[in-house]
């Protein structure tokens, strides 16, 4: 079956490419100059240098672009929130099928717009405190090297540097800046950054005060020194600062941070340097002062001296008769200290006098040593004779004879002692007739009821065991397993109760 033929029209057929390309041209050709109003959002710096950002309005958003060679050449710096007028053209991007605006120019909406801006950034910088007073510092009163920050060409650098001249030559460093235009807000911050940066004792001298200067001009002129980067590096400043940026009425935020403000480039000078005839004036004034006190407060030491001079005694008296005391003191302590050494002197030989030689001494203690000896001898002699008296009575009183009746009688006792031992022996009782009944355990047995009938029994005779059993009828059979020699059978006597009178007694 062949396929249907598709039914045929008057319409062209676009590829998608060739489709994107005719409405980027269309899109070129009828909207190639344009200028938007919006307000920016989204706003992206990318590291190629482009800008992205959509410009909207309460119901739509245009996405918008602005090329690396136009955005270094914008008169302001994009933000978010910011209300500004674009112009440019519009244009597709084929590959997501999205327009878009190039920018070729960036203005803000209206004065309201960027004042409204201004003031959001003050109140941020403000907030951070960077225009607080605490941070201000004190201008030198005489700085020896001034660096000025403005451009080398306009009338600012020769105002500033004819004030310096009339009033107090001084030494003027000059940092070239733009103070206009793209580029110009980088290069202020590098500028009084630069200054901070230098060496005190470099080359190149430091700064003891910096002036950043610019004439007047418009709002947007005056840009530049409206940037965070410009007011931050014023505020970093380690060195004294003065903002004469346009004229009186003109105001920047680099002013809030300054640590003074100048209405004009030329008030500047004047605030950073005294008038060189009023200081010779005010210096002569106060030389005359310090001689007119220093004479009065000589004059009047000088006599405060004289007055107390002349309540002071003669001091050639005074001397005589320090001298005169000293002679008496002298004398008395010659005459004490004869009479303290002839009392030494007589003390020492009464000493002396009682003192032995060292030979007297030995022979006393000589003496003494031999009256001790005799005395321990005689002791000596006195206890060995009494000691030996003692032993001779102790030695009378035992007598030979005594001593061997009583180890006879004690030999006796021991020997009947010995006697009566063997006697209790159960070995003896055995010989003497009687017999030890042992179960077969080995247990000795004691009386009649603890033999029961058929139990085999042990019977010790102090010559052997004869083993028997017992019968019922009283009677005992001999084992023929005995170990002793037989003997005639002899009826076993009946077991008695311990109450029965026995014709052998009691063993003890």
């Amino acid at each position: 079956m062949e396929p249907a033929t598709p039914p045929s029209h008057n319409l062209a057929e676009y590829s998608v490419s060739e489709l994107a390309f005719a409405i980027k041209r269309t899109l070129e050709t009828g909207f190639d100059r344009v200028r938007v109003k919006g307000e920016i959002s989204g706003f992206k710096r990318a590291a190629s240098g482009h800008l992205y950002m959509v410009l909207k309005d309460e119901n739509s958003g245009l996405k918008a672009v602005c090329w690396k060679g136009v955005a270094g050449r914008l008169a302001i710096r994009p933000e978010d929130g910011m209300e500004v007028v674009a112009t440019g053209r519009i244009t597709s991007y084929a590959e997501r099928s999205e327009y878009q605006l190039v920018i070729e120019r960036l203005e803000l909406a209206g004065i309201g717009a960027l004042l409204k801006m201004l003031e959001d950034r003050r109140r941020k910088l403000a907030a951070e405190g960077l225009f607080d007073a605490e941070r201000k510092r004190g201008l030198p009163l005489l700085p020896q090297v001034i660096g000025v920050v403005t451009s080398p060409t306009g009338a600012v650098i020769r105002d500033i540097l004819h004030r310096l001249e009339d009033r107090f030559p001084r030494h003027v460093l000059l940092w070239p800046v733009l103070v206009q235009g793209e580029g110009a807000a980088a290069q202020v911050a590098a500028a009084i950054r630069g200054f901070n940066g230098l060496p005190e004792n470099g080359s190149i001298p430091r700064p003891d005060l910096l002036i950043v200067a610019r004439g007047g001009g418009s709002l947007e002129d005056l840009m530049p020194f409206n940037e965070e980067i410009v007011v931050r590096a014023a505020a970093e400043s380690r060195i004294p600062l003065i903002s004469a940026v346009g004229h009186e009425t003109d105001t920047t935020l680099i002013d809030h941070a300054a640590d003074r403000r100048a209405p004009t480039p030329t008030a500047a000078a004047e605030i950073a340097v005294p008038v060189r005839a009023d200081l010779l004036t005010e210096l002569g004034l106060c030389s005359q002062r310090l001689a007119s006190a220093l004479n009065r407060r000589l004059t009047e030491g000088r006599l405060a001296v004289e007055g107390l001079g002349r309540g002071l005694p003669d001091p050639q008296r005074l001397i005589q008769e320090r001298g005169q005391q000293l002679d008496q003191w002298i004398d008395r302590w010659l005459n004490a200290r004869l009479t303290n050494f002839e009392r030494r002197r007589d003390l020492l030989a009464n000493l002396s006098a009682r003192l032995r030689t060292p030979r007297e001494q030995i022979d006393v203690a000589g003496t003494a040593l031999r009256h001790a000896g005799e005395r321990l001898s005689a002791c000596f002699a006195h206890g060995l004779d009494r000691h030996g008296r003692q032993l001779d009575k102790v030695a009378h009183g035992l007598r030979p004879a005594l001593l061997a009746n009583l180890i006879e009688r004690r030999q006796t006792a021991l020997d009947h002692a010995a006697a009566l031992l063997d006697s209790y022996s159960y070995t003896e009782v055995l010989k003497r007739g009687f017999v030890l009944v042992r179960d077969a355990a080995g247990t000795p047995v004691g009386a009649a009821s603890q033999v029961a009938e058929g139990q085999a029994l042990h019977l010790q005779f102090h010559d052997g065991v004869v083993d028997v059993v017992a019968g019922g009828d009283g009677e005992l059979d001999k084992s023929p397993s005995s170990s002793t020699p037989s003997s005639p059978r002899r009826p076993a006597k009946k077991a008695t109760t311990p109450g029965d009178s026995s014709p052998q007694g009691s063993l003890l």
